[in-house]
């Protein structure tokens, strides 16, 4: 069973992850913000989580997302559902 598209809502945007052949494309607002591929290392699908959770979270001052590093999880397990990993 595949999760097709999912819409996160978010504090500065809404967030939707849907499912490609590939893995997931992640957009805003009609803009692509990045592709997670399916086979891509944890590193990289995280650094990617990081940008939709700093959207979906919203920012502290430094620009960090605002949210506690199980939350930043919590975004990335999601990708990571839609894009089959």
């Amino acid at each position: 069973m595949f999760i097709r598209q999912i819409e996160i809502d978010g504090v500065e945007e809404n967030v939707t992850v849907t499912h490609t052949d590939q893995g997931a494309d992640v957009t805003a607002s009609g803009r692509l913000l990045f592709q997670v591929g399916r086979y891509e290392d944890r590193e990289s699908r995280y650094a990617k989580a990081l940008i939709a959770a700093g959207l979906i979270l919203g920012r502290d001052k430094r620009g960090q997302p605002a949210g506690t590093n199980s939350m930043i999880h919590e975004v990335l397990t999601e990708i990571e559902r839609v894009a089959g990993c």
